[in-house]
């Protein structure tokens, strides 16, 4: 069932600031019509805060310089949602209109991201400034993701090859190839002796990087595999045993859950260590992004604009069913008991453990947000207008 929403314009800290600026805001509903209106500067607080007059139903709240908290009441519906500002908007780690398809960052204060021209760049989280190009990749940059020594780079893409990178040299260490179609998305397993990669080819594969050598290759998914994930479960959930033992090559994949994301509208698990089949659940379309919200619970966004997160130990039917009026879901990440979620209308919003949507992060004027990643004190967001957004986490 779609939800109601608040809906303000992308720029709205921006325009408030100057003297009589304005900025429109809008109550969609599933069941038209929409409210408009606009939100209008009167003047300033000691502080240099505007005061925000608003009407047709609209009222601000509470308004800081990164933070707006608007409500509505009208027509039998009280709604109030919490917008914020970035921080810092990146504008030239990428070029402007080049867009960022995927970033990952370290507590360390470092950034990976590639961009839809085939550009892979180290950069830091502080202040943008690019540190290293990662150059080998013929064609796009699908995935791109930091090793938890924070010092080594995972990346996949367009043209079929994993490649591992010293994020400290820009040098590549590593080429292993195998794939048939481009690599859409990568998984760590533990410190990295084995990662997990799926494909436009309809397969994933577990490899050893060491050996840039293929260990196992799950097949016959049907149709081209978008996103995966990975975590260790407890007992509850029946991962398999394996018809054969396993290379020795093998580190640490034992009581792990891979879980798979396809093209075709499914969302699959298996036995990581096993390769048995765990689950398969029917999402209606395209499953875009997938990530564990918990040992035992796995949330995936879908090309419908739909959220569902299933239990591996009782998959029969999705815990939770969820979705909003806006487009596709594109990227996930957990926070706290809640999710971060970016769509490609260009929301990106924070459903808290109640699946109520309280804060919407703004900045994207309706291109979509494609990927997020988030260190101890900020969330990043990448963005097709080829802006990365930092966002404050105490905003929320």
């Amino acid at each position: 069932m779609a939800c109601d929403r608040i809906i303000v314009q992308s720029d709205w800290n921006e325009c408030l600031r100057e003297a009589h600026g304005k900025a429109w805001v809008t109550f969609k509903t599933a069941d038209p019509p929409s409210v408009h209106s606009e939100l209008r500067n009167c003047g300033a607080s000691g502080n240099g805060l505007p005061y925000v007059q608003a009407e047709d139903g609209f009222s601000v709240t509470n308004i800081t310089k990164k933070t707006m908290t608007v409500a509505y009441s009208g027509n039998g519906v009280k709604l109030t949602r919490k917008f914020v500002a970035p921080q810092i908007t990146f504008s030239t780690v990428h070029q402007l209109k080049k867009g960022v398809q995927c970033l990952d960052v370290t507590t360390e204060g470092l950034g990976v991201s590639c961009d839809n021209v085939g550009n892979l760049r180290v950069w830091q989280t502080d202040n943008g400034e690019v540190r290293r190009e990662l150059r080998g990749h013929l064609g796009d940059v699908y995935s791109c993701k930091f090793f938890p020594s924070g010092i080594v780079i995972l990346s996949g893409g367009a043209d079929m090859q994993i490649k591992v990178w010293s994020a400290e040299t820009g040098k590549e260490a590593a080429t292993i190839i195998g794939h048939r179609g481009a690599v859409l998305d990568t998984v760590i397993v533990e410190r990295g002796r084995n990662v997990v990669t799926c494909s436009r080819d309809g397969t994933a594969r577990l490899w050893d990087v060491g050996q840039k050598e293929e260990l196992y290759t799950w097949t016959e998914l049907g149709g081209e595999i978008n996103c995966c994930t990975l975590a260790a479960t407890d007992n509850s959930v029946k991962l398999g045993v394996p018809d054969e033992n396993p290379s020795d090559r093998e580190i640490l994949t034992e009581g792990k859950l891979l879980v798979l994301g396809s093209e075709a509208g499914s969302l699959l698990g298996f036995g990581l260590h096993s390769r048995k089949p765990v689950f398969e659940v029917k999402c209606g379309s395209a499953v875009n992004c997938c990530k564990f919200i918990s040992d035992t619970q796995i949330a995936c966004g879908t090309q419908g604009g739909e959220i569902f997160v299933i239990d591996a130990r009782n998959p029969s039917a999705p815990l939770r069913q969820w979705k909003e009026s806006r487009s596709a879901i594109l990227s996930l990440l957990s926070h706290k008991q809640g999710l971060f979620v970016s769509t490609g209308d260009g929301s990106l919003f924070y459903l808290n453990e109640e699946f109520e949507t309280m804060v919407e992060m703004t900045g994207s004027d309706c291109d979509p947000v494609y990927s997020i990643a988030k260190d101890d004190t900020h969330i990043f967001a990448s963005c097709r207008d080829g802006a990365i957004r930092k966002y404050s986490l105490q905003h929320l």
